[in-house]
Parts: C-alpha cells; structure tokens; sequence
C-alpha cells in the first residue's frame, strides 16, 4: 500500500461551526481519493474560533447572526447559498435546529485529545454532524463527551481531560499563531508547515494543489542535495 515516500503532514485549520469547515472536509476526503496511496498523507485538525470574543454559554443563534451579519433576512441568504452547497456534496445541515452559536474552545480541546487517541477524524466528523445536522449544543461538556464516548473515546478519560485545563493554553496557542501567520478565513491549508490556501476548495483543486506543493518540495530538495554535493 505504500511506495517508500515518506508521509507528508496536511494541517486543517478550522472551526467545528463554519459550514464551510464542513464542506471543505467532504471535498477533502475526496481530495485524497484522487491523490490515491501514492501521495501518503497525514491529517491533523488544528484550531480556530469564527467567533473569538464569544462568551463561554454562547449566544442564542438568531440574535448572533442579527448582529454578525446585519439582519436575520441577510443571514437567511447565505444560509440558503450554504445549504445548497451543503446538500450538493451530500451533507444533510439544518440550521433550524440550532438554538446557539456555542463558543468552541473546549471543543478544539477535545479535538486536540483525540489525535493523542487516533480518532481526531472520526470527532471531528462528530462534532460537525453534531451541530450542523442535530443542532446539538457543542459547547457543552456533556454533550462533548457524549460524542468522544461515541467515538470509542474512553468516558472517564474525557471526562477527567474536559474538567482539568490541560491543552488550553496549547490551543489558544496554535489559534493565535494561524492569526498571526495571516490566517483569516478558514478552512485553511498547511503543507509541511508551509500555507497552501484558505476555502473550501473543489477537490480536483485541492489534490492538484497538494501534488504541485510537494513536487516543489522534492525540487528543491534535490537542488540543495545536489548543491551540498558541488
């Protein structure tokens, strides 16, 4: 299955209530199907939050998206563009049942736990599917670990994690560095640690991008090689 190539790492800097997060994970996964076992690839979600000064209960949906967006009716037209998108690449999304916008430091926690688990895909897919499809309150721990323990996540070990601090420091970390690397829409793209792109690209664009950044990388790899051996 695999050819020798050593695996390459593609960071996802994202947040669990942008839709467009949501897509762009499906255009993803069919991003990888066309790079194929020859282009080895390690996934890994990073945080963001939309939504940085949001009190830690959240707010009631319809009055955030009043005031981000203007009015409810200019909120209900990029909803309906979202959805369509949504419902395009076979994604149920039912803004209806969402009653809050919930602040989701402690969800980018437990994604943060999950990669020391090997199950940061299959959260990250839960917490999506959670909020955008259940309307379900991510922002809060019983629900979070309700979701972890779906998962195959361990109930005491999440439960222990959510109720210390541990990780909140790494992860408004890594928010405030993706801001400081001029990172302000997601989702976004990291190659190796180098940007590749922010939006919730096509996944020909995604694969295509994904192979020309490491073709690239090989180049000059060679070139300082060969310079190394002059």
């Amino acid at each position: 299955m695999t050819t020798g190539q050593p695996s390459n790492t593609l960071e996802i800097i994202s947040d669990v209530v942008c839709p467009w997060c949501y897509i762009g994970k499906r255009r993803l996964s069919r991003a990888l199907e066309l790079l194929g076992a020859e282009t080895p690839l390690t996934v890994r979600w990073r945080p963001y939050e939309l939504n940085p000064t949001m009190p830690p209960e959240g707010r009631e949906r319809r009055a955030h998206y009043a005031r981000k967006f203007g009015s409810m009716e200019d909120a209900a037209h990029l909803i309906a563009n979202i959805t369509s998108n949504a419902h395009h690449e076979g994604l149920a999304m039912d803004y209806e049942k969402i009653e809050r916008v919930p602040n989701t430091l402690t969800a980018h926690r437990l994604i943060w736990f999950a990669e020391r688990c090997d199950s940061q895909n299959a959260i990250v897919d839960a917490l999506f599917e959670a909020y955008f499809v259940e309307g379900r309150n991510i922002g809060d721990r019983a629900v979070l670990i309700d979701i972890a323990v779906n998962c195959g996540l361990e109930r005491n070990d999440v439960t222990v994690f959510l109720d210390g601090n541990e990780a909140v420091d790494i992860v408004t970390t890594q928010m405030s560095a993706a801001r400081d690397a001029g990172i302000h829409g997601v989702p976004a793209f990291v190659l190796n640690g180098q940007f590749l792109f922010s939006g919730a690209q096509s996944p020909e664009t995604i694969s295509l991008s994904i192979k020309r950044a490491i073709a690239r990388a090989a180049r000059r790899d060679h070139e300082s090689d060969h310079m190394r051996e002059t």
